[in-house]
C-alpha cells in the first residue's frame, strides 16, 4: 500500500491543531520523507518565524541541544555566515572570537568547537543573527529541511504548525 501524503496532511489543514500535537513527530517524519524538500523548508521556516510558536532563538537553541556535534557545527556555520567579526567576538562570551585569528571571516566551526557551545550561547547567537539579518530564518529553515530529525526538537505544537504550512504549500501546488 502506497503512502498517502495528501490524506496525512489534510488533517493539518484548518481545525484545531492541538489534537494533533501528540502525532506531529511521527507525521513530520513521514512528510519529510515524502514531500518536496522546498515545501518542507517553507513550512519549517514559517514555523520558525511565526508568533504562534516559540521565538526563533529559543527553537534554534532547542534543536542545537538535541543535535550531534556535526549538526551543531552546521547550525552554527549557518548562523554566523551573515555576521561580521566585530559582532561575533562579542557573542557567546567571546567564545567565537578565537575563530577569526586576524581574518575578516571566521574559519568554519568544527564539530569539536561546536561541542563546547551551550544552547544558551546559541540562542544568543540566533537572536543577534535574526536582528542583523532577518533572512537567516530562511537559511535555517532550509538547513533544517535537510536535517528533518532536528526539527522534532521544537515540540508538538510547533511541528503541527509546520505541518499545517506544508499542507497549505502542497495544496497550492495542485
Amino acid at each position: 500500500m502506497a503512502f498517502d501524503l495528501g490524506s496525512l496532511l489534510q488533517q493539518y489543514l484548518g481545525g484545531d491543531g492541538a489534537l494533533k500535537h501528540d502525532r506531529a513527530e511521527d507525521d513530520f517524519d513521514q512528510v519529510a520523507q515524502n514531500a518536496p524538500r522546498a515545501t518542507v523548508a517553507r513550512g519549517v521556516t514559517e514555523a520558525l518565524r511565526s508568533d504562534q510558536t516559540p521565538p526563533f532563538p529559543e527553537m534554534v537553541g532547542q534543536m542545537f541541544d538535541k543535535s550531534d556535534p556535526a549538526q551543531r557545527a552546521g547550525m552554527l556555520n549557518q548562523l554566523i555566515a551573515g555576521l561580521g567579526p566585530t559582532l561575533l567576538t562579542s557573542l557567546a562570551g567571546g567564545t567565537l572570537g578565537s575563530l577569526f585569528r586576524g581574518r575578516d571571516t571566521p574559519a568554519p566551526i568544527t564539530p569539536e568547537q561546536a561541542a563546547t557551545m551551550t544552547p544558551e550561547q546559541v540562542r544568543e547567537i540566533a537572536e543577534k543573527a535574526e536582528q542583523e539579518n532577518p533572512g537567516i530564518v530562511d537559511r535555517m529553515g532550509d538547513f533544517y529541511a535537510e536535517n528533518p530529525a532536528l526539527v522534532k526538537a521544537i515540540g508538538g505544537a510547533a511541528l503541527a504548525f509546520a505541518l499545517s504550512r506544508i499542507a497549505q504549500g502542497i495544496r497550492q501546488r495542485h
